[in-house]
């Protein structure tokens, strides 16, 4: 008497899911979207790369209370948070960095001489959606 034992390998499927272009895509666009948002939120408290408040239209300086830098360090709270949104539920992350993206355009679009910037950040804006559009397909809700 023989019988055959058959195995499951879970290693067929990965193998599968690594080689997918949009897997691949997705992995992309959250590790980016995961690791931008952190860094450029940590240097808005250190202003290394650029100084953040000349980036602040002057009338949202005027609504928020102090000054542009605590301004800024309420935005670099906001992208870090953002950042690990992206790391820990993308489907959702990925909305809120478009949405932070499109006030940050909105921003821009009221400075003189920002244009090319707010039309960088469309483009982000664009990766983000794409990216929390890719998260309902490869980072799905466990099921019950």
């Amino acid at each position: 008497m023989s019988s055959v034992t058959t195995s499951t390998s879970s290693a067929a499927p990965r193998q599968a899911m690594l080689t997918d272009p949009g897997y691949q895509a997705f992995v992309i666009l959250r590790v980016g979207f995961t690791v931008a948002p952190i860094l450029f939120g940590l240097d808005k408290f250190a202003n290394l790369l650029v100084d953040w408040p000349a980036y602040l239209a002057p009338w949202i300086d005027d609504l928020v209370p102090g000054s542009a830098q605590a301004a800024m360090y309420a935005v670099g709270a906001i992208e870090i948070v953002a950042g690990l949104a992206v790391a820990l539920a993308p489907r959702f992350g990925g909305w809120l960095v478009a949405g932070w993206l499109a006030g940050i355009i909105v921003n821009l679009l009221t400075i003189p001489g920002h244009y090319d910037i707010a039309l960088r950040d469309f483009g982000l804006l664009l990766g983000a959606v794409a990216l929390a559009r890719l998260a309902q397909r490869y980072h799905a809700e466990p099921r019950p």
